[in-house]
């Protein structure tokens, strides 16, 4: 048996899906994977998912196990050490404010923002946790920041 290697999915609980939609993909980049009016949308980002539910539709048993939480999340998302300014550009640009920068002990940087339903978002190189850049060289990562000024 291979030990477990990764994280697949990771779960958001927001109460407007539009404006998230719009945020994810419009604003971050996410590659929309798949929506249900009134329950979820998802997006692919790497090799993972980023799940975001309605809380109270979530709440409620469906093919999987009801599920949901009450306060803010927290994502961290993965770049470049060389693209975070840029991130920090557009996400400024488009009015998002940044609550928070950091230097990190094992070195890189990262910083905070608010995604439309209050979550904590950050941006960070992945060498703040010690690890490599190589996983964002594949595909379905997201736009390169520097391609989409515009949003």
């Amino acid at each position: 048996m291979q030990p477990i290697d990764r994280i697949l999915e990771t779960i958001l609980y927001v109460d407007d899906l539009d404006a998230a939609e719009r945020f994810y993909g419009g604003l971050l980049g996410l590659a929309l994977d798949s929506r249900k009016d009134g329950i979820f949308v998802f997006f692919r980002c790497g090799n993972g998912m980023l799940l975001l539910f309605d809380p109270k539709a979530s709440r409620r048993s469906r093919a999987v196990p009801a599920h949901g939480t009450e306060g803010a999340g927290h994502v961290c998302f993965a770049v470049a050490e060389a693209d975070l300014d840029a991130w920090q550009a557009r996400l400024g640009a488009a009015g998002v404010e940044i609550e928070q920068e950091a230097a990190w002990p094992r070195g890189g940087r990262s910083f905070y923002f608010r995604d439309p339903a209050g979550n904590s978002l950050e941006i960070a190189s992945p060498s703040i946790w010690g690890l490599s850049e190589e996983a964002q060289a594949e595909p379905g990562r997201g736009p390169d920041p520097m391609s989409r000024q515009g949003g």
